[in-house]
């Protein structure tokens, strides 16, 4: 299927200008599946310059809500309608399981059709203040927004990043991970055919340190948002000094997943297994440490070892696959060091942590889905965000403790709570310092609902109402009812 696939830009789809382009890699056997474009800083610019006269000159800015929310609502059935496709092309990208890249499709055309909704919803207050003054609050939209987002899910972020600002009268330049872009392209197809203004939906490839860091510094831009690492979200902040530009970051996390002794054992196994392996653990919110209480430990780490022995690791297409490949090579080594400095630091691997190269995956970026227990709260691999399907055990006595240990970390996007005892449950949830939490359960998204985290784990929240919100300026208007004279100055 390898094709050559160009940028969107200004309502045209070209090459960039240097005409570099980049082979994009199947993750399961390592073969090229196409060859894109390599955009660089003045593709950015040039997309920049349309989004921009698409917002002030050409109307867009001033366009209906109504207006706004027949397209996206256009576009969320026009995605829908190509669920296969566009699962099949995220599973090939990225390499997730196919039924994940299913439930991916739906998500995103959900996601659209909540904030085509939303769009023409009111926004705004109005204020009975002293006579004979009026006051009133509206939400405008930001203007020319930069999006940056990963690639462990190519499809669903560009649908949480592009849903809420162009439903808000925004218009966008889009750069997805430059190793998973093939169904950004198609849905900026979707997008072309549906009929948004040129300008107002702008797609630029390649990479972050070129791209991306345009996006960041230039001064035409009002916001940017990304999702990514943390390292990368501080040099996106440090970029968008230059013209204070307004910054969502939805970032790294080490979040925790504290199963108390009175939880339903097997449900909390279940949904352990679920938390850290799904999607091969690259996920930003995954709990990828596993609090334990002391007294049922052992007893649940032989159950959860002899479960996650069992997953069925291999090609997404492949039918009863539940665990993919890593997305690349580079960070397949980066996941297999951390394995190997988790047995140096002295923690004990109960299974998994090695390449897997028999059955015909000796091609692919596989990785057998690993844990480890006997771990300290000071060790790198309790600490340091792996980014694959590695999970660390820590053991405590009760639920100070639990809280305390849940807690030592930079990061605080996600966490979650297992017990029978709903009391204690919200209890411990309150006392985490994280963002997204769940109380027997572990994981799931809703589009109704915000996202984003504590401390080190970002700024800004994205879905629901929240993330509408983030790209929207407030603004503030005073209208005098009786335009008589004040008669502060006597003469």
């Amino acid at each position: 299927m390898e094709s050559l696939e160009k940028m969107y830009i200004d309502g045209q789809w070209v090459s960039a200008l240097a005409g570099k382009t980049r082979n994009i890699i199947n993750p399961a056997d390592g073969c090229v599946i196409a060859t894109v474009v390599e955009g660089a800083a003045e593709d950015a610019q040039l997309a920049v310059a349309a989004a921009k006269r698409a917002f002030y000159e050409d109307g867009w800015m001033e366009t209906p809500p109504v207006e706004r929310a027949r397209l996206m609502f256009a576009l969320a059935d026009a995605l829908e309608q190509r669920t296969d496709k566009f699962a099949k092309l995220e599973t090939l990208n990225n390499g997730k399981a196919l039924r994940e890249a299913e439930c991916d499709v739906g998500d995103a055309a959900a996601c659209f059709r909540y904030y085509a909704g939303l769009a023409t919803k009111p926004h705004g207050q109005t204020y009975d203040v002293v006579d004979p003054m009026q006051t009133l609050v509206v939400r405008e939209p930001i203007g020319v927004c930069g999006q940056i987002v990963p690639w462990n899910y190519p499809l669903l972020m560009a649908a949480w990043k592009l849903g809420p600002a162009l439903a808000a009268g925004n218009t966008v330049i889009f750069k997805p991970s430059e190793l998973t872009p093939l169904t950004a392209i198609k849905l900026f197809e979707l997008i072309e055919a549906v009929g948004y203004p040129k300008g107002v939906a702008n797609l630029v490839l390649g990479a972050g340190n070129t791209v991306g860091q345009e996006i960041a510094k230039n001064y035409d831009i009002d916001k940017v948002a990304f999702t990514g690492g943390t390292t990368t979200g501080r040099s996106i902040m440090m970029a968008a000094t230059g013209n204070i530009k307004n910054i969502s970051l939805e970032l790294g996390g080490k979040s925790p997943n504290i199963i108390f002794a009175d939880a339903d054992f097997e449900a909390a196994v279940d949904w352990t297994l679920f938390a850290i392996f799904i999607n091969q653990g690259e996920v930003c919110s995954a709990g990828s440490r596993l609090l334990i209480e002391e007294s049922i430990h052992d007893e649940f780490i032989e159950r959860l070892v002899e479960r996650t022995k069992k997953i069925k690791v291999g090609p997404g297409l492949e039918e009863g696959v539940e665990m993919g490949p890593l997305i690349s090579e580079t960070h397949m080594n980066r996941v297999l060091d951390y394995v190997e400095l988790g047995k140096k630091e002295g923690a004990k691997l109960m299974c998994g942590g090695q390449r897997i190269l028999g059955d015909g995956l000796e091609k692919g970026y596989f990785v057998e889905p690993a844990i480890f227990t006997n771990t300290t709260p000071d060790m790198r691999i309790v600490q340091e965000e792996i980014f694959g399907p590695v999970l660390v055990v820590q053991k405590f006595k009760d639920e100070k403790e639990a809280i305390a240990l849940a807690n030592n970390t930079i990061y605080g996007l996600a966490g979650g709570v297992f017990t029978q005892d709903g009391a204690k449950g919200l209890r411990v949830i309150k006392k985490l310092r994280a963002g997204i939490t769940w109380i027997n359960a572990y994981n799931p998204t809703y589009n109704e609902a915000p996202w984003g985290g504590y401390k080190q784990s970002g700024i800004g929240r994205e879905l629901g109402t929240f993330g509408f919100e983030e790209y929207t300026e407030v603004k503030q208007i005073n209208i005098n009812l009786d335009p008589s004279p004040i008669g502060w100055f006597k003469n």
